[in-house]
């Protein structure tokens, strides 16, 4: 089989010029971290990449179909779907994609003076699973606004706004499960169930009873763990929960503040101001006059 760098099918790629490089590091937001190459081979048969003496950038590469390998100091680690590695700057390696089922590949090179905060995982293998929380679509999004961006041409604006983004496109391979936090409740914590819960209803008059059920808990019980984990009781979280949906209704919509009150499940208009005033120190009609954003 042909041994190649690229010319694939289909193959996407950006290498910053020289000059660029040398904005780059002259600029006191991008110097921190930024991109030189970036791209995608699909199905990148015979794909063959040796460096004696490494690459002055570290070097990303995620699997997203297929399979590869690469070797370090003579160590080969196969590489398959869904899995990712980053190659220290400055060490020898080789990675291709395998014969018989060659890999997609999202690839890019970075630098910059903080780059090596992120050196704990680099030289390493490393597996993202398809969990329903997995935020693969959002983590590719990430990609392409880097590379649509660059691609647009090299204005301060578009180094400046991609410099940006690879910080939360390699966040989201080091810090896979804050990255994934957005879209789910952590499995087996009951506070965290029973705030999505509380979300889900909030227009209801819940009791303790009803939330602690929710999570299959006792109400003396439950709350004591809830207590203890996020300072303040069910009921009591529950009516901020409630307050901060009614800010949002008083800074976005034309109800009034009865009609508020009597969606957000509250006994009357009073009751509701109570709670407000308690949580936010000013009445209903006060926060809504206040000069906000």
């Amino acid at each position: 089989m042909e041994r190649k760098k690229e010319g694939f099918t289909n193959q996407r790629a950006i290498v910053l010029p020289e000059a660029i490089k040398k904005i780059l590091v002259g600029n006191e937001l991008t110097n921190l971290l930024y991109v030189t190459d970036i791209g995608y081979y699909p199905h990148a048969t015979g794909h063959y990449r040796a460096r004696r003496y490494g690459s002055q950038q570290h070097i990303l590469i995620y699997c997203t179909e297929g399979e590869g390998w690469y070797s370090i100091h003579g160590q080969r680690q196969k590489v398959c779907k869904d899995q990712f590695f980053i190659i220290e700057a400055g060490l020898p390696h080789i990675y291709a994609a395998s014969e018989n089922s060659p890999w997609s590949i999202y690839w890019l090179h970075f630098t910059g003076e903080k780059s090596h905060l992120f050196n704990s995982f680099y030289n390493k293998l490393h597996k993202i699973d398809e969990s329903p929380n997995a935020r693969i679509k959002d983590r590719m999004q990430l990609f392409e606004e880097i590379y649509q961006n660059l691609e647009m041409g090299y204005s301060i604006e578009n180094l400046e706004y991609t410099t940006l983004c690879l910080w939360h496109f390699i966040a989201s391979f080091k810090f896979v499960s804050q990255f994934r936090e957005i879209n789910r409740a952590k499995q087996g914590d009951v506070t965290q169930e029973a705030i999505s819960y509380m979300r889900k209803n909030i227009e209801k008059k819940l009791s303790l009873d009803d939330i602690a059920g929710s999570v299959n808990y006792s109400s003396s019980h439950f709350g004591q763990v809830f207590l203890k984990k996020s300072g303040y009781t069910p009921l009591n979280y529950f009516n901020q929960l409630k307050i901060q949906r009614a800010c949002q209704l008083l800074d976005f919509s034309d109800l009034k503040i009865k009609e508020i009150a009597e969606q957000l499940g509250f006994y009357d208009q009073y009751h509701f101001s109570k709670v407000f005033y308690k949580q936010i120190g000013e009445t209903p009609s006060s926060y809504k006059k206040r000069n906000k954003g």
